[in-house]
């Protein structure tokens, strides 16, 4: 099984690791990575591996697909089975994400505490986001208010953490799940939280920033209706 070393530090942008498999598809399985393989709307992470010759493979995806962790690459050669490689993501595009992803919280936190609106859905990019919530009402002045109140938070300087819950705790919190229609597997049995202290405590397998001072500011760029009770806000980073 591969250690995931996002889940326990975002931060770690280099690493090294040694190859446990090619598949079928000329995949590459490692023992550990730090390449985030996508999910909850977090694009994953897109980088190289460079192994003890100097050869350097592109890592255009990574993703999970049978039980393992496979790390796409570009062209048709490939570090061969027990290859000491070292893997580099792209931190500039990664810490994008990871500061994206936190805004979306910070909304979500925000938009939850405030309006007690769900979440109906959502998506990234790096640097842009939106996020539907159930609501019946939209306006420039909803957008403009919310914006202020998102900002106020990243001015906060926040710390957020990450832990970890059994599901019998998780499931004592219905708090934890925003989603309208609850994702989590039945079949999990701990859950990855991602705590924003005083603001937003949420179940989540994503990578994110230490503090919300690190986010920047967030500009509501646009709202719209998507039916009777789903309103949609997109937001993008100043900077």
């Amino acid at each position: 099984m591969t250690e995931l070393l996002f889940l326990t530090d975002a931060y770690v942008s280099e690493f090294d690791a040694t190859v446990t498999e090619i598949t079928d598809d000329g995949g590459v399985v490692l023992d550990r990575t730090a390449f985030y393989i996508g999910g909850g709307g977090q694009p994953c992470d897109v980088g190289t591996l460079t192994d003890a010759s100097g050869a350097e493979f592109r890592v255009t995806k990574a993703s999970r697909a049978g039980g393992s962790i496979v790390h796409a690459i570009d062209g048709s050669d490939r570090p061969a089975v027990g290859a000491a490689v070292h893997g580099a993501i792209d931190w500039e595009r990664r810490y994008l994400l990871m500061r994206t992803h936190t805004a979306l919280h910070i909304l979500c936190g925000v938009v939850w505490r405030d309006y007690g609106a769900l979440v109906t859905g959502g998506d990234m990019q790096p640097g842009r986001a939106r996020m539907d919530f159930e609501l019946e009402n939209m306006s420039a002045e909803f957008a403009g208010e919310v914006a202020s109140r998102i900002n106020a938070e990243v001015a906060e300087g926040r710390d957020i953490g990450v832990g970890v819950l059994s599901r019998p705790e998780a499931d004592a919190h219905p708090d934890l799940i925003r989603t309208k229609i609850n994702l989590l597997p039945s079949g999990i049995t701990e859950v990855r939280t991602i705590d924003i202290q005083g603001l937003d405590l949420q179940a989540d397998g994503g990578t994110h920033v230490r503090n919300t001072s690190e986010v920047g500011r967030i500009e509501v760029v646009g709202h719209e209706s998507k039916g009777r009770i789903n309103k949609r806000l997109r937001i993008a980073l100043a900077d």
